[in-house]
C-alpha cells in the first residue's frame, strides 16, 4: 500500500516551517506534493548547515516533495502555477498577508473557479481582526499567546525550545486538509481552510486562560515542576543525575510514601494530605523527597518507582535521546547523502509514508514539471 492518499495532488507555496510541516505529513499519507520555490529556494533550506550541509528543518520537514522554481511575477510561471492548481485536490500557502491575492492566487479567486479546490492559507493571526496584517513567527506568537509567562522559572520567562507555534499550526492543517477530503467525498465540494499559528497556540493555552478567567490568576512559572499537580517534577539522586516523577492521584501518593520513600506516615502529613496543600508546600516537599532520594542511586531509585508503579522518566540531554532504547530511526536520502532520523509518528495502517521519501534539491524537478503541466 503507498499510502491512503495516493492520487492526491497538492500544489505548495510555501517556505519556512507551518506549512511545510502540513505538506510533508501529507506526503507521507500517500499524496503527490509540488513544493514551489523561489531561485533561491525556501528560505529554511539556509537556516542551518548541520545535516551534511543541509538545514535540519528543511530535511525534516520536506522529504517526499517535488520541488519547482518559479517567479510568480513572471507571466509565464503564473500561468504554469495555475494550470498546476487546476489538476490540484489542495493548494497550501504560507505566504505574507496580501501577497497570494496581489500575485492572483487568493482563495476566494481560485475557488471560484475550482469549486472542487481545497485551500489551506497559514497565516499568523487568521484573514480578520486588527493583527491580520502583521508578520508572525514562532518566538512572537509565543510571546502574544502569553506562552512565554507560563513558561520557565519563576524569576524569567522562557521560550519553548523547539517551533511549537508552527508545529501546532502544522498538525491543525493536516487534521482539517484530511477532514475537507473526507467532506468533498460526501458532497463534491472543496472548502478554505485558515490556520492561524495564534489560533493553534491560544487553544493550547486554554488551561492557562481558565485559570485566568474563572481562577482570577494563571499558573505560575514552575520551571520542571509542573504548575498545579506535586509531586510532578524533577528530583535528584544520590550519584548526581536526576529523576522526574510524576503523582496523579491520591492512591499514587499513598503507595509513593509507603513503597518509595518508605515513610508511611508522610502521605497523611497535614502539609501533604492534599494535592493542592503539597503545591502550597511544594518546598517542604522537595525536601522530604530528596532526603530519600539522595541516599540512593538513580537505578535504585528506579527499582522503587517501578516496583510501586510510579510513573517517572529520566531528565536526558538531547545526546541521551540519539541512544535512547526506545528511539526507532529511519535513513532518507538527500542532496547531500542519506541521513537518519526519528521515524514518522504516525504510520497509517501500519506503513509509514516517510521512509520512503527523499528531500529535494532547489528545482530538482522544474523542468520535468514543466513539461508535465504544459
Amino acid at each position: 500500500m503507498n499510502g491512503v492518499l495516493e492520487g492526491t495532488l497538492v500544489v505548495a507555496l510555501e517556505q519556512a516551517v507551518a506549512a511545510p510541516f502540513v505538506s510533508c505529513r501529507l506526503a507521507a499519507a500517500g499524496a503527490r506534493v509540488i513544493k514551489i520555490e523561489r531561485a533561491e529556494g525556501d528560505f529554511a533550506r539556509d537556516y542551518d548547515q548541520v545535516v551534511h550541509g543541509e538545514s535540519a528543518y528543511f530535511v525534516w520537514l520536506n522529504r517526499g516533495k517535488e520541488s519547482v522554481v518559479l517567479d510568480l511575477k513572471d507571466p509565464e510561471d503564473a500561468a504554469l502555477l495555475r494550470r498546476m492548481i487546476a489538476r490540484a485536490d489542495v493548494f497550501i500557502h504560507n505566504l505574507a498577508p496580501g501577497a497570494a491575492e496581489r500575485a492572483g492566487f487568493g482563495t476566494d479567486a481560485l475557488r471560484a473557479v475550482h469549486p472542487r479546490l481545497i485551500t489551506c492559507e497559514v497565516t499568523g493571526y487568521g484573514k480578520t481582526g486588527p493583527y491580520a496584517r502583521m508578520k508572525a513567527y514562532d518566538n512572537l506568537l509565543q510571546g502574544e499567546t502569553g506562552l512565554l509567562s507560563v513558561t520557565g522559572h519563576a524569576d524569567a520567562p522562557a521560550k519553548v525550545g523547539i517551533s511549537v507555534a508552527d508545529i501546532s499550526a502544522g498538525i491543525h492543517g493536516y487534521a482539517a486538509i484530511l477532514e475537507a477530503l473526507l467532506a468533498r467525498e460526501r458532497t463534491g465540494e472543496g472548502c478554505a481552510i485558515t490556520i492561524s499559528l495564534f489560533d493553534c497556540l491560544a487553544d493550547w493555552m486554554t488551561v492557562p486562560y481558565l485559570h485566568q478567567v474563572y481562577g482570577g490568576r494563571p499558573p505560575a512559572r514552575s520551571g520542571l515542576h509542573h504548575a498545579t499537580i506535586a509531586p510532578y517534577g524533577p528530583y535528584p539522586t544520590g550519584d548526581g543525575r536526576t529523576l522526574i516523577l510524576s503523582i496523579q492521584n491520591e492512591r499514587e501518593w499513598v503507595r509513593f510514601c509507603a513503597d518509595v520513600l518508605e515513610c508511611p506516615e508522610l502521605a497523611f502529613d497535614e502539609a501533604f494530605r492534599s494535592n493542592g496543600r503539597r503545591v502550597a508546600n511544594r518546598e517542604a516537599l522537595g525536601r522530604a523527597i530528596e532526603r530519600v532520594f539522595l541516599q540512593l542511586s538513580q537505578e535504585q531509585v528506579i527499582e522503587r518507582l517501578e516496583a510501586a508503579s510510579i510513573a517517572f522518566g529520566r531528565l536526558n540531554s538531547v545526546d541521551d535521546l540519539t541512544h535512547h532504547p526506545q528511539l526507532r530511526l529511519t535513513t532518507i536520502d538527500t542532496p547531500s547523502g542519506p541521513v537518519q532520523l526519528p521515524v514518522s509518528a504516525v504510520p497509517v495502517f501500519g506503513h509509514n509514508g516517510l521512509e520512503r521519501l527523499r528531500v529535494p534539491a532547489v528545482g530538482e524537478h522544474t523542468e520535468q514539471i514543466r513539461r508535465e503541466f504544459e
